[in-house]
């Protein structure tokens, strides 16, 4: 009997020990989980169709908009890494003007908390869609249009409700080349051959050349690299992929229509590759970013291809082949359950552009002739209203420049139309592997060539085509790399 008891009060004791183990051990795991950082992403859409009636922007002809062929959105990606919080906003636009973006990123730093130095904003490029810049681009209205006003409100509204959908994720990268839609539509001319230009001028390099007997080679390189960032829940499902490519629009889009062009078809068809259910909520969402594309396009000059397309077929035979690519890469991508973010920003002092007393002087001439009087180039009137707007405009501009880091990937942004050389030397110079950078972001002033492309001519250098010194992009790239280099001291500083 008292053997009995002793071993009782032994197993007591031991059970007494075992319970009071399990709630250490059950405590310390937990005290662990609340202290490892929580990673945590939301995406969503918001409409931004434009009214009709309003000028369709993107070429030299501006037929008001009669028709929505599909509807224009702002798409964003908000991220949480549990200490920092990045949005990045992509637009359906042409360009959008910086004062939009600033008043856009106030409203909803008040609203999410997220500085406003953590949101990168930026337009898709898209040329069937109505104005969202100033009347000079260089030069900010003194208030903002209707449209203007509804854009701004509409980028903070869904970064506020990406920043609500915020849920535990797991994010991944990767890239894959897809070099088949990729022309460099600048061209050199045979040594002797030269093209008129809208000053009175001769170009030895000129853009969209067409069936021209006298061309020698492109002027510069394609970037076929489709870079792109994606999340999911921790059980697997789809959130958002933010794609970055570095193609112009494609276009083919009948005269007054209103469209989203590749961009918005990419996110469609990579959505149903990835078998992300449109039912769930909230429903995934695809991004497709422009990247360094101001020199490269669609057009094959060199072609034999005589295969003709109807009204948005090639957007969608180009987003398909993106999408299929990237999707293919999507199946080999490592997802981490947590990576730091961090982002940086810098002010960069560019000088505009400004036309010489001669330039002046023919652009007064010009225009105080009919409309319909003769003229020596197609664009001499459009480009002599321009050079009057630089020489209004202000002598030097303040361009946002930003850089972000997610993990071991860099995101630069640049608030030009930018030539794809840049983008691949940012890539090379890079301390983050895969760099890629994001176009028109923060603002949109005009082309940025590198200095090279002054010498020989062409659209893209023309005054009022760019708007800013020659040296741009070499102050911009310089930039960049000192915002990567403090963001990689930072990672260099945390590592154990």
């Amino acid at each position: 009997m008292n053997t009995r008891r002793r071993s009782f009060r032994t197993l007591s004791t031991t059970a007494a020990a075992l319970v009071t183990l399990g709630l250490f051990v059950g405590r310390a795991e937990s005290q662990t989980a609340a202290a490892k950082p929580l990673f945590r992403a939301g995406a969503a859409t918001a409409n931004v169709t434009p009214f009709l009636g309003e000028p369709i922007v993107g070429n030299f002809e501006t037929p008001p908009a009669s028709h929505i062929h599909d509807e224009l959105h702002a798409r964003c990606l908000v991220l949480d890494d549990g200490a920092t919080k990045l949005a990045i906003v992509l637009v359906d636009s042409v360009g959008v003007s910086r004062e939009v973006y600033d008043a856009a990123k106030k409203l909803a730093a008040e609203k999410t908390g997220i500085p406003a130095r953590n949101i990168l904003a930026a337009a898709t490029h898209t040329h069937s869609g109505t104005s969202s810049q100033s009347e000079n681009m260089m030069r900010a209205n003194e208030r903002l249009t209707p449209y203007q006003q509804l854009l701004s409100q509409r980028i903070a509204d869904v970064i506020q409700v990406a920043a609500n959908n915020l849920e535990p994720a797991q994010i991944g990268w990767g890239a894959v080349d897809v070099p088949g839609p990729l022309f460099n539509r600048r061209w050199l001319l045979q040594p002797g051959k030269t093209a008129k230009n809208p000053f009175g001028g001769n170009d030895r390099a000129v853009m969209n050349p067409g069936n021209r007997p006298d061309l020698l080679e492109p002027a510069g390189p394609t970037d076929p690299q489709v870079s792109f960032l994606a999340v999911r829940t921790p059980q697997g499902r789809p959130l958002a992929l933010l794609a970055n490519y570095s193609l112009h629009y494609i276009g083919g889009v009948p005269i007054g229509h209103v469209s989203a062009d590749y961009f918005a078809c990419f996110g469609q068809r990579i959505g149903l590759l990835l078998d992300a259910d449109s039912r769930g909520f909230p429903p995934f969402v695809g991004i497709m970013s422009n990247g360094t594309s101001g020199d490269v396009n669609n057009i094959d000059v060199k072609g034999t291809s005589t295969r003709s397309y109807g009204p948005y077929q090639k957007m969608n035979v180009v987003a398909d082949e993106l999408a299929d690519a990237v999707a293919g890469a999507y199946r080999k991508v490592a997802f981490h359950d947590h990576v730091p973010l961090a982002a940086a920003h810098r002010e960069l002092t560019l000088a505009t552009r400004k036309p010489t007393p001669e330039q002046l002087d023919r652009a007064r001439k010009i225009l105080a002739q009919p409309a319909d009087a003769p003229k020596q180039h197609g664009l001499e009137r459009a480009y002599a209203q321009r050079t009057l707007e630089l020489n209004d405009a202000p002598a030097e501009i303040s361009a946002p420049l930003q850089a972000l880091r997610i993990g071991d990937l860099g995101i630069a942004s640049i608030p030009f139309e930018v030539f794809t050389e840049i983008g691949l030397e940012i890539k090379k110079k890079s301390p983050f592997q895969p760099t890629f950078t994001i176009e028109l972001a923060g603002g949109s002033y005009g082309y940025l060539p590198t200095p090279r492309h002054f010498d020989i001519g062409g659209y893209e250098t023309w005054l009022g085509t760019n708007n800013v010194e020659p040296e741009a992009s070499t102050k911009i790239v310089k930039t960049l790399m000192e915002l990567f280099a403090d963001l990689d001291a930072q990672r260099k500083a945390a590592r154990p």
